[in-house]
């Protein structure tokens, strides 16, 4: 699709603002996202939400630190500023961490059943594509911006470089940037009525060498790669030259996708009251946590530091007690543990900590799947998200192998490739064994070659198993038939 069947206008201008106005979606806060996700940008460090102490000192004591000002009372008193503690907690960061863990800790598997040799050259480019881009890194990376960010996109292009990685020669290796507000990209999906992005436009900006910034809006079509650039100065937005360029594949070449809410955005409220106990608690330890002394009428002597059986002298009717707290620090210890509680519930995130699992002892690997049942249906829910952005990457990638030899693009259009993705949990390879052979009868499930495949000791399996096979041969060998004795009749 054209951009002109799209927009109707020729002005840059009003071209760009109707591209803008093509979301079904808000565009997320990113510096609401950016607060949550830093712990020194939290309300629990602003001076202003919480302020620090004014504690009133004697007028007449100098003092760097101390002011005066007018009381209630219009008198003149000292005071000087005590800093109040401001304990931030990344537990945000944290969540969203162990999110991504649990979404793509396994490697994502790409299967098909190719049915000849071009489908298998086909399946082979594919996957040699997404090894030189490091997918493993570049899944986490996209998913820790949506979790963060609400949304991210990456955009697939080919750079011209001759080579044969891909099991063919070609003159293009293809490369993944990721586009997200975590980078400064503001992105603007354009949905038709039904749904479909017909269109895709990210603006972003750029300072060159001298520190001037450049402003550019960036459109994808299926047909049509267009870039305007707006300098300043009142002058509007420009076409570069050379553009718009066509798109070869067919395809918008940039993968979107969306969440509807923050990921840690229903706990924010709970984490920011967690912040507030425990600077409040250490507030209250550094006033109370050395014993303090209340004393009611005159007392004559002290005894001194460290002096064994010390006396101390009062006149008649006075006394001396420690002043101690009552039940005041398991109240603040229920709160602390009930909103810890609460922000892992809610969030579906596992108490993975050393203090939490070191009692556990040896358990096996389906205690272990009711452990982190919670987290695996946190990433079925995940999966409304990343089933379509990992269908259609793959359905982009097999459109440039198509355009970079046209002799596969036959297989690619008939070659189906499915993403599956495995929740992350530690299990016991024998407990597995044992269940699949078992249910298998008892007979073996894989292959010996497959077997040392995947022990992974051997760096050429075929030829570990060939020897394999020649040491199997000659332990095997034995003399055919038995030496013959001649009898004299």
């Amino acid at each position: 699709m054209k951009l002109k069947d799209i927009i109707q206008s020729e002005n840059p201008t009003d071209q760009i603002s109707l591209l803008q106005s093509g979301r079904n979606h808000p565009i997320p806060d990113a510096e609401q996202a950016k607060k949550a996700l830093d712990p020194k940008l939290h309300d629990i460090n602003d001076p202003i939400k919480r302020k620090d102490k004014q504690v009133r000192v004697d007028a007449d004591a100098e003092s760097d630190s101390a002011k005066k000002v007018i009381d209630s009372n219009g008198e003149a008193v000292a005071t000087r500023t005590e800093k109040v503690a401001r304990i931030a907690v990344a537990i945000q960061k944290l969540i969203i961490s162990r999110a991504v863990s649990f979404v793509f800790g396994n490697p994502v598997e790409y299967n098909a059943t190719p049915t000849n040799e071009q489908e298998q050259a086909v399946l082979y480019a594919v996957k040699r594509i997404l090894k030189d881009v490091k997918t493993n890194s570049l899944n986490r990376k996209i998913a820790r911006a949506i979790f963060g960010f609400k949304e991210c996109a990456e955009y697939w292009y080919p750079v011209p470089k001759e080579h044969g990685k891909y099991g063919f020669k070609s003159k293009f290796k293809l490369r993944c940037a990721i586009l997200s507000p975590a980078f400064g990209d503001t992105l603007y999906p354009y949905f038709d009525d039904s749904g479909d992005m017909v269109a895709f436009s990210r603006s972003y900006s750029h300072k060159d060498n001298k520190g001037v910034s450049t402003s550019y809006f960036e459109t994808f079509t299926d047909e049509e790669h267009w870039l305007w650039r707006t300098n300043g100065g009142g002058v509007g937005a420009q076409l570069v030259e050379g553009y718009p360029k066509p798109v070869a594949i067919g395809k918008i070449p940039v993968i979107y996708g969306y969440q509807e809410k923050f990921e840690t955005e229903d706990v924010d409220k709970l984490i920011d009251r967690l912040e507030t106990l425990l600077s409040n608690f250490a507030d209250t330890n550094d006033y109370h946590a050395s014993p303090k002394i209340f004393c009611t009428g005159q007392i004559n002597g002290w005894a001194k530091k460290g002096e064994s059986g010390a006396v101390i002298e009062g006149e008649p009717g006075a006394t001396m007690q420690y002043v101690s707290w009552a039940n005041a620090p398991e109240a603040v210890k229920l709160e602390i543990e009930t909103l810890m509680r609460l922000i892992y519930t809610i969030t579906q995130t596992p108490d993975i900590s050393f203090d939490a699992v070191k009692g556990l002892g040896a358990i096996s690997g389906l205690a272990l799947k009711l452990l982190f049942m919670d987290a695996h249906l946190k990433v079925q829910d995940k999966m409304e998200i990343f089933d379509d952005f990992l269908q259609r990457r793959a359905n982009v990638l097999l459109a440039y192998v198509a355009q970079f030899n046209t002799q596969l693009a036959t297989a690619c259009d008939e070659l189906e490739v499915e993403p599956e993705v495995t929740p992350y949990i530690l299990t016991s390879e024998i407990d597995d064994l044992n269940y699949w052979l078992t249910a298998n009868g008892g007979k073996p499930v894989i292959s010996q070659e497959e077997s040392v495949e995947k022990a992974g000791l051997s760096g050429d399996a075929k030829m570990t198993m060939q020897k394999i096979n020649e040491q199997t041969t000659r332990e095997n060998s034995f003399m055919v038939g038995e030496p013959q004795l001649e009898i004299d009749a």
